[in-house]
């Protein structure tokens, strides 16, 4: 209460009255510098059944007059999007704490029962290594176990990927993993999964985002949990995991004889820690180093900036190590371990960092290739991809007969159509460029882990074969055409920062730039309309996918250039993709350095 800062006075009640009253209306003079609005929830904060400690930090941040951060703790609550939530760890509606993880959980509890009436409710739990997220995770399951909801629940931090194989394997109706991917250290998330093991896609997804927000207060949450619905679960659905994915393997043979393939591995102190190592022993390889100093399971991310292995300063130590030793192959993943960066050794022996698109391209190239020399191409196999993602997969697709499917961002959807065409066609393998990938059917969400053994898989292919995954890479584009994408995230933070991104977006609807990089712009693709429009002829056709605020402009030459508001980052995405012929591998630097050059200019067009 606002009187426990004072100190206890010996005069008669009706003096310390008064005293109170003076406080109270100080605090509201310096409140009424904020947004109505703010003040509202800070009033319902400080007045509700919340903890003694979260008031206290409202209260201090009072006292320091940190209006700023009050403001972006409160402005909004913390939505819960079609993936879940994720922020930034502090109290606040717009903060990721107890309170907003249990309307979350409130809600998705309240979805189960209504979806599901009459059957014996079931959820798995997992948690990667972010500050927090333990505890955190279990506030989840004590609120699911509150409402009658049978809970599994993992001993320990498990990577993202096995929380969706659990859901698979142990009938569950939905699951949770307390996660922020590759987020600072700063953030942590809640994503939420249904009972095919991948996230929310519509109508369900709406319907839970629709639960959550009927949740008006926090006395609606059910936070004493039962531990007789809890049960832990751990290393014998581990085995389970790792036999589907040793089942996976196509090039056991190459790997036998090159089994001693020279691999530095590193986790970034998150889950990869856990899986990883045991996956690339059973798949038989017997020469991996592990980056010790991040093997260490710690939410501070000690030793990167950012624990994201899209960044090359997150791998510098794994790449050290590998200069160290004299490796081949590098692999490191993120947090929660449903991403994959990787480095190799270029034509001149150099540490090069392969993007999420070369690395998609090369998976998707060689499984296609193992499976035709495998027999296994019967014609109703598929890959699928997002829309972001290069356009070189689906030649590669069609060169091999094999249909290519493109989805909205975010892995949702891919899972989705795995579990459409179950049973009907055979999904060989599926990414996006933001390093996310999946080989098998086995999960419906991205899976670092058995990337990890499959891009090993194909080194020690190549390498069987008397090359390398760089002088493959090159190969491909000789022969399938080289394509260049690059990613440029522009961070708007705050309640600021996201209506200038809205008003970029709106900018580029109401005027679309006609020329980018010196060529015309031929098509205008609008998500959030479904509308493709060829700005010559003025003609408009369809677009069969669901709405989403994604912008492509296509030029006549056959860049694609795409704006894309981040769903769980404060930030806006530009992905710019070039591609032209390459007549020999020797010609691949110039070619490389003209297109990084057209690149450059597409992006001075666009402004950013």
């Amino acid at each position: 209460m606002l009187y426990d800062r004072f100190p206890v006075f010996s005069e008669p009640i009706n003096l310390y009255i008064p005293r109170l009253n003076i406080y109270q209306l100080e605090i509201k003079f310096t409140m009424s510098t904020l947004d109505p609005s703010v003040r509202e929830k800070i009033e319902q904060w400080l007045s509700g059944s919340y903890d003694d400690d979260t008031k206290s930090s409202i209260r201090t941040m009072l006292d320091n007059e940190q209006y700023s951060e009050l403001t972006d703790a409160f402005y909004k609550d913390l939505e819960f999007g079609t993936g879940g939530l994720r922020g930034i760890m502090g109290v606040g509606s717009n903060r990721v704490n107890k309170y907003t993880f249990g309307i979350a959980t409130q809600g998705l509890s309240n979805f189960l029962k209504k979806t599901y009436p009459g059957e014996k409710l079931k959820v798995a739990i997992a948690h990667d290594c972010r500050n927090n997220s333990d505890t955190l995770a279990k506030v989840v399951a004590d609120v699911f176990s509150a409402n009658g909801i049978y809970v599994y629940f993992f001993e320990g931090l498990r990577p993202t990927p096995e929380l969706s194989f659990a859901i698979r394997e142990l009938g569950c109706q939905s699951g949770v993993v307390l996660t922020a991917s590759h987020n600072p250290k700063e953030y942590n998330g809640y994503k939420a999964y249904g009972p095919d093991g991948g996230q929310y896609v519509a109508p369900y997804d709406k319907m839970v985002m629709e639960e959550v927000r009927k949740i008006e207060t926090v006395d609606e949450v059910k936070f004493d949990g039962n531990e007789a619905l809890i049960e832990k679960i751990g290393e014998e659905l581990d085995n389970k995991y790792l036999d589907e994915l040793v089942k996976l393997s196509v090039s056991k043979e190459a790997i036998k004889r090159q089994h001693d393939l020279s691999i530095v591995f590193s986790p970034i102190h998150g889950t990869g820690g856990v899986l990883v190592p045991p996956v690339l022993e059973r798949y038989g390889f017997t020469n991996v180093t592990l980056v010790e100093e991040q093997m260490v399971v710690d939410g501070n991310f000690p030793t990167v900036v950012y624990p994201n292995p899209e960044e090359k300063e997150a791998l510098t130590m794994a790449m050290n190590k590998a200069k160290e030793i004299d490796a081949e192959l590098v692999m490191a993943t993120d947090p929660d371990s449903d991403r994959i960066g990787i480095a190799v050794k270029d034509d001149k022996g150099e540490w090069v960092l392969f993007n999420g698109n070369m690395t998609g391209t090369l998976i998707i190239n060689y499984m296609l290739t193992a499976w035709k020399e495998a027999g296994k191409l019967k014609g109703k196999e598929y890959i699928v991809k997002t829309i972001v993602t290069s356009y070189l997969i689906d030649r590669i697709a069609e060169s091999y007969g094999v249909e290519c499917y493109n989805t909205l961002t975010g892995f949702k959807f891919i899972g989705q159509l795995i579990t459409k065409f179950k049973g009907e066609k055979e999904f060989i393998a599926g990414g996006e460029e933001s390093y996310g990938y999946l080989i098998g059917e086995h999960v419906r969400d991205k899976d670092a882990i058995i990337s990890a053994a499959i891009i090993a898989e194909m080194a020690a292919y190549y390498k069987d074969n008397g090359s390398s995954l760089f002088e493959a890479l090159l190969e491909m584009y000789v022969e399938h055409g080289f394509f260049k994408e690059r990613l440029v995230s522009v961070t708007k933070k705050g309640k600021t920062g996201a209506e200038e991104i809205q008003q970029m977006m709106a900018d580029f609807r109401s005027e679309p730039p006609a020329t980018l990089g010196g060529t015309k712009v031929a098509v205008l693709k609008d998500y959030q309309t479904s509308e493709e429009k060829n700005l010559e002829t003025g003609e408009v056709t369809k677009i069969d996918l669901p709405k989403s605020n994604v912008l492509q402009f296509v030029t006549e030459d056959g860049s694609i250039i795409s704006a894309r508001p981040s769903g769980t980052e404060p930030k806006i995405k530009f992905y710019c993709s070039v591609n032209g012929t390459l007549e020999s591998t020797d010609q691949y630097h110039s070619k490389d350095a003209e297109m990084d050059a057209k690149i450059d200019a597409i992006l001075k067009d666009l402004g950013v």
